[in-house]
């Protein structure tokens, strides 16, 4: 179990490291912080933390130095920061799971009988870790616009790439979301893709490869409440989701394991990403 020391009011920092880049990278899902009460009340099962984006910091050090980074240590089964407060659904009509989760991504129950979140208990969550956690990105954001034009919010996220309750199928690898081109400008999703696109091909030509690299832009995922909230083009603010299929760089069952040689294959792809769009951003 990954349990942190938090102070005694159960309030710990989000994690924000300042760049002079105008791009800042977003990790919403990487935390495995639980409260001590609240593992107590979930379910064996969930205190595997199956849901979590693993190894998400580790894949993307060092891709862009000084690109600015906010990130949570809080996991996802506490809150949700990439679900609206108010909890409303982000794909309507498509299984999902909400601000404060009962269950996982199989559909099966976080909390032992009687044990779920009360309304009070999720405006105090949503008062500690929710709103800290965003009002981190909006100050990144208003201090690089002071230095740039444009300025990228770039959320990185990762699943699994087998799980039938939220998707058919097996996920592509790269799942580009712009919120159907309303967080972003066309032009640079359409140059992200153009760059997984190209991964792709070179990975077709060598047949021996551990990861096809596939992709799809605005499929099942297109762009959380980050995406969503902070992406405002009109303001040059553009904000864009990128979901990784984890076989493409851990190993997909407990212990989760990173697969360094994996990485190594699809960090480069990362790298051009990012550099493409830092192009972009800079014309």
């Amino acid at each position: 179990m990954r349990n942190e020391t938090p102070p005694a009011n159960d309030v710990i920092p989000i994690e924000v490291i300042q760049g002079d880049l105008p791009i800042v990278l977003t990790q919403p899902h990487a935390g495995t912080w639980l409260p001590t009460a609240l593992q107590r009340r979930l379910r064996p099962q969930a205190l595997a933390l199956s849901d979590t984006d693993w190894h998400i910091p580790r894949l993307y050090a060092g891709l862009l130095p000084e690109a600015s980074i906010v990130r949570t240590p809080v996991h996802r089964y506490v809150i949700d920061v990439n679900r609206p407060p108010d909890n409303t659904p982000m794909y309507p009509g498509s299984h999902g799971t909400g601000l404060c989760p009962l269950t996982d991504f199989d559909g099966q129950p976080l909390y032992q009988p009687g044990q779920t979140p009360d309304a009070a208990e999720i405006r105090d969550r949503l008062q500690r870790w929710h709103r800290p956690y965003h009002a981190a990105i909006a100050a990144q954001i208003r201090r690089l616009q002071q230095r740039h034009r444009k300025v990228l919010v770039f959320d990185c996220h990762s699943i699994r790439s087998h799980i039938p309750a939220l998707f058919e199928g097996r996920l592509p690898v790269f799942n580009v979301g712009s919120f159907d081109d309303r967080s972003c400008a066309p032009q640079l999703t359409a140059m992200v893709a153009a760059v997984c696109a190209q991964a792709g091909q070179s990975r077709t030509e060598q047949p021996s490869s551990a990861c096809d690299f596939d992709h799809v832009v605005n499929g099942r995922f297109r762009g959380g409440y980050t995406t969503r909230h902070h992406g405002q083009p009109a303001a040059g603010v553009h904000a864009l989701q990128l979901e990784l299929a984890q076989r493409a760089y851990m190993q997909e069952q407990p212990p989760w394991h990173y697969d360094a040689a994996k990485a190594d294959r699809l960090r480069p792809i990362l790298r051009e990403i990012l550099q493409q769009a830092l192009s972009w951003l800079q014309r």
